[in-house]
């Protein structure tokens, strides 16, 4: 069990949060939720000892295994990725280290054989000698085959290093798990065993995640931080959000029956006071004024951007035809006589067990990328837009203000504008005025999406837009795209945003493509009928 008592956290003047006291019980999957920038990330520090407390204290007994992803993908790159996930057992990696110790000594002294066998009972007693075939387990779960258990972590995509990691968090059964951001960079397939995974685990798990459909899958408790606390309640991300929304709505309610009961008192004292027959009921509606109170609703740190794309032309039916294509990047074959056609209107879905194919694909339809062989055309009415994994290089040397920035891609060029369409996104006041090269991960996304609601187009291609993108953030881009007149080409992590908007699946593989002309929910259906 894991105890918070009385912690707070300031950076300078700013509190993060004050006074937590939480009990994390074995048993529940706490996901921790908050704004980006609430201290999601930061809490998960302190809980794992990584960052200490301005006040209070985390208890801890010594006795508990905790674990924690690793974020860094370059720490174990000279490791074997077998001994990799292992080393995420640190009391069986102590263990085995002081036995080769003693057993490299040659002969053994009585004193040291009677430490040898109880190294060796300890050895066993934390399953030892199945250390291995447990790592291959788990990895063989978040896809890693037999051929990459003896390569080292450097020869890995960073796509499988994320997933070594997060083995290594996995392995040995810990007491408690801290988990920030699992599902980043994995595969639908992956997220789908990690969740089947913590619906099966015994202990304490504490998450931090952004994907709505992972929380409501494994979670039991939601840890919410807003208004500068921490509050826990029980159920999974929906229920959590219903509950908050409806507890607001009450007291917004109750303050405004006050505010009404408030004017009533007000008049009647008014009109009365001075007279004498009401003088006494006069009085009477003063004491119930001063009694009646208006409950304070605390400013959330919660934001949710005004996301809205209106394509300015509608497009004719065929919008985009693929023949034969294919492209290799440092001889590596990435895409593979591609050929497809996509119709006016739809939604579709881009999968690759390669998650640099989507993205190679989409920068040879936007044409930041030369073919090898085939070619494609985009039909004469249509107008794309593209939003690639990585903005940066939309920003980099950028030393300008934001209102310059976004007034590159704007017909109406006055201030006045610009500052009302960065404020929809939640940029206001000083910070229109930042340097567009030192936004964070998810104020480039929103500039990006700014960028794209300007240009009024009527297809849009989306590479894994969730990503750097709060809760708040990804809802709004979620519930506009469902009403997006025009054609979305995209790929996501997330599996509710998939399931949302998927009309088509296509998967990219290393023969061509799969077609699916199906929904995510069925998608995922026929593939837990081809496991059967």
């Amino acid at each position: 069990m894991i105890v918070t008592q009385d912690v707070s956290l300031n950076y300078g003047s700013r509190k993060l949060f004050e006074e937590v006291n939480i009990k994390f019980v074995p048993g529940n999957c706490y996901g921790v939720i908050g704004a980006n920038g609430a201290g999601k990330s930061t809490f998960l520090k302190i809980l794992s000892g990584e960052l200490q407390t301005s006040k209070g204290e985390v208890h801890i007994d010594n006795s508990i295994n905790l674990s924690v992803l690793k974020q860094d993908h370059f720490e174990f790159n000279e490791e074997n990725v077998l001994e990799t996930v292992i080393m995420g057992h640190r009391r069986l990696m102590e263990v085995r280290k002081a036995k080769d110790e003693l057993y490299s000594k040659g002969e053994l002294s009585e004193e040291e054989g009677i430490k040898a066998a109880e190294l060796e009972m300890e050895f066993a007693n934390l399953n030892g000698w199945e250390a291995e075939a447990e790592a291959a387990t788990l990895l063989n779960g978040l896809g890693l085959g037999e051929q990459e258990l003896s390569k080292t972590v450097r020869e890995l995509k960073d796509s499988q290093k994320v997933k070594v990691l997060l083995a290594q968090a996995l392995f040995g059964q810990p007491d408690v798990l801290l988990l920030d951001e699992p599902t980043n960079h994995l595969d639908f397939q992956s997220i789908r065993w990690l969740e089947n995974f913590l619906l099966d685990f015994d202990n304490t798990v504490i998450v931090v995640s952004h994907d709505r459909h992972f929380l409501n899958k494994v979670c039991t408790h939601m840890v919410d931080i807003d208004y500068g606390k921490v509050n826990v309640s029980v159920g999974n991300y929906d229920f959590w959000k219903e509950s908050s929304t409806l507890a607001r709505n009450l007291l917004a309610n109750e303050n405004k029956k006050n505010e009404q009961k408030a004017k009533e008192l007000e008049s009647f004292i008014r009109r009365f006071s001075a007279n004498a027959a009401k003088s006494k009921q006069a009085t009477s509606r003063k004491k119930q004024l001063e009694k009646l109170t208006l409950e304070d609703i605390p400013q959330s740190t919660r934001k949710y951007p005004h996301i809205v794309f209106e394509p300015e032309r509608e497009s004719r039916d065929i919008l985009l035809e693929v023949s034969n294509l294919s492209k290799q990047i440092n001889g590596e074959t990435i895409l593979n006589d591609l050929s497809f056609e996509i119709q006016k209107g739809e939604r579709v879905l881009f999968l690759s067990e390669n998650e640099l194919a989507q993205s190679v694909l989409f920068d040879i339809l936007m044409k930041k990328f030369e073919t090898d062989q085939g070619s494609f055309r985009w039909g004469v009415t249509t107008s794309q837009s593209y939003l690639p994994v990585d903005s940066s290089s939309y920003f980099e040397e950028k030393k300008i203000s934001l209102i310059d920035w976004l007034r590159q891609y704007s017909n109406d060029q006055s201030e006045n504008f610009i500052r009302s369409f960065l404020g929809k996104m939640l940029f206001s006041g000083e910070e229109t005025l930042k340097h567009a090269n030192v936004l964070s991960g998810g104020e480039k996304v929103r500039c990006m999406l700014s960028k794209i609601m300007l240009e009024k187009t009527n297809v849009l291609l989306l590479d894994n837009p969730t990503n750097h993108l709060d809760l708040e953030s990804i809802t709004s881009l979620n519930r506009n795209l469902t009403k997006f007149p025009g054609t979305l080409l995209f790929s996501t992590h997330d599996q509710e945003f998939a399931s949302s908007l998927a009309t088509r699946i296509i998967e990219i593989t290393a023969d061509g493509i799969i077609d699916h002309q199906m929904s995510y929910k069925d998608y995922i259906k026929m593939k837990d009928e081809e496991k059967l």
